[in-house]
């Protein structure tokens, strides 16, 4: 458990993916900048009351702002995962309103809830009542026959009146019957004009805008109209593209940014923590599989990881041999003349 944080910045967050965004992908993160808000995996309700809360919620205090996306519909099991997590030390508490899985419709939570306004609410109050800390909503702007403009206010301003005032938008409806969750994240087509017409109509609302989003650039240029930005899959399969968000998301000062080397170097010391306590390397190593993507040798040390990190006592030096299968120097010059 550890100390939270009172005063952090929502500009540039990463999002809760499944099977990604583990506390060693966040570790991982956190190195390419000390502000932006990272999330873990959605966690249901009953795991965090009845699971081993430990493997399951904790996380390294290096790690903050961290928040901590909680998957559930019933508002006292909410509140009281909430009160779990805020000991936990989390600086927020996120409702997923946007994960289209069969399984979360099963469990009649994620997107589906969209149908529901009230009982998002209801839930959102909980959660408040329960904790002093954040409370947040990540959804999409719509589910099946329920795609207007119109209905996603009105949910918004809903939940709104149960006070929660930081909206992560989902830029896309959720099709909840003949969709996968892959194809989910692909097909509809992104509306931004939803989010941004949203942020028009509610002023005094926090609302950040996820969906499609691949750098920094374009970060920005949400960011001329949004309080924040949330960045999926091109963090975790082009993590390098995050490097100078502190300097462009966050206003630092302008430095000379890490090279991929100095974050493998950066990143050892945990790695061979997280081994002493016989976590298994490839567990930590698959995180960083997209660290030298584009470079000359990214091939290589891609290979390498496939190929050594899964072997019986693989330790930090893989990722050490893996690295150097990507030339510092030559990749120095390479960097020089690539537009950033």
């Amino acid at each position: 458990m550890t100390e939270r944080l009172t005063d952090f910045n929502r500009r540039l967050s990463i999002a809760p993916m499944m099977d990604w965004t583990d506390r060693y992908d966040r570790y991982f993160l956190r190195l390419f900048s000390k502000h932006m808000l990272l999330y873990t995996e959605m966690v249901t309700t009953g795991a965090v009351i009845h699971g081993e809360r430990q493997r399951l919620i904790g996380f390294d205090p290096f790690e903050h702002p961290v928040a901590c996306q909680l998957g559930g519909s019933n508002p006292a099991d909410l509140a009281e995962a909430a009160r779990i997590v805020a000991d936990f030390g989390y600086d927020e508490i996120n409702l997923n309103v946007g994960c289209p899985s069969d399984r979360v419709q099963n469990g009649n939570f994620g997107a589906c809830l969209m149908a529901d306004p009230a009982l998002v609410a209801r839930c959102v109050e909980a959660m408040n009542k329960a904790v002093d800390i954040p409370v947040t909503v990540k959804h999409r702007i719509g589910i099946d026959g329920r795609e207007t403009y119109e209905e996603m206010e009105e949910f918004v301003r809903t939940v709104m009146d149960a006070g929660c005032h930081h909206f992560i938008v989902h830029a896309r409806i959720a099709i909840l019957a003949g969709l996968s969750p892959k194809e989910n994240r692909d097909v509809p087509p992104l509306k931004y004009h939803y989010v941004h017409r949203l942020k028009n109509t509610l002023p005094d609302l926090n609302i950040s805008i996820n969906g499609g989003i691949k750098s920094l650039g374009e970060a920005e240029e949400q960011l001329e109209r949004l309080d924040g930005v949330m960045i999926g899959r091109a963090a975790y399969q082009d993590p390098y593209c995050l490097v100078a968000a502190d300097h462009r998301i966050f206003g630092e000062p302008e430095t000379t940014p890490k090279t991929r080397h100095d974050i493998i170097r950066e990143f050892l010391p945990y790695v061979e923590r997280m081994l002493s306590q016989d976590i298994h390397l490839n567990h930590i190593s698959r995180h960083i599989m997209g660290l030298f993507n584009g470079c000359p040798g990214a091939r290589q040390f891609r290979r390498y990881l496939s190929e050594n990190a899964y072997q019986s006592g693989a330790d930090a030096g893989v990722i050490e041999r893996a690295a150097a299968q990507v030339n510092e120097s030559r990749l120095g010059e390479w960097e020089a003349c690539t537009p950033a």
